[in-house]
């Protein structure tokens, strides 16, 4: 399944393989990190056209089965990859239910373009993708995480303890949610 769509500056849609060259300066231009969920700089010294094969056609299957489905987002204007959002299913029958995760890269924030890109993520999670909620798991000192998904209309329901396994224990999560209206 090929969803794509426009906004003004942007461009989102799953990665091509033609995408390879843009994808990886994205990742190789990022500024040092500003806070423990920014990764900064990675090292991409390994990552290959072969090996970007493998990750798109990876992700073309998760569409396939109806497991995640990750976006990119690039510029209109000069094609630079900006960052991923990604909507994966919780469940489907009467409930409809998926995540969102967003990673706008460090050296484009600030310019609205999160925003603007994960409220076009959801129009596609809504109407191409027939999800009815859409939830963000946020960890609980993630101010960036949550100022972005209350930006985009989602709203604070709970907070779940010990939700998440990760940094070696479970942690915290905070949830944000949106309805299809």
């Amino acid at each position: 399944m090929y969803i794509r769509t426009e906004t003004e500056r942007l461009i989102i849609r799953p990665l091509q393989l033609n995408d390879f060259y843009s994808w990886k300066k994205s990742f190789e231009s990022r500024f040092p990190s500003r806070h423990s969920y920014d990764e900064g700089k990675i090292d991409t010294s390994e990552w290959t056209e072969d090996w970007f094969e493998s990750v798109v056609r990876k992700q073309q299957e998760l569409a396939k089965i109806d497991q995640t489905y990750v976006f990119n987002a690039f510029l209109k204007e000069g094609g630079d990859h900006i960052g991923i959002i990604d909507i994966s299913t919780l469940l489907r029958k009467e409930f409809q239910w998926g995540r969102v995760g967003y990673t706008i890269h460090n050296q484009y924030w600030g310019r609205g373009y999160g925003k603007e890109a994960v409220q076009e993520a959801f129009k596609l999670a809504f109407t191409e993708l027939a999800f009815h909620r859409i939830e963000a798991h946020i960890n609980v000192d993630n101010k960036a995480s949550f100022r972005l998904a209350e930006s985009v209309g989602m709203e604070y329901e709970c907070t779940r303890k010990g939700f998440i396994y990760e940094f070696d224990e479970w942690t915290d999560n905070l949830v944000y949610y949106i309805n299809c209206t």
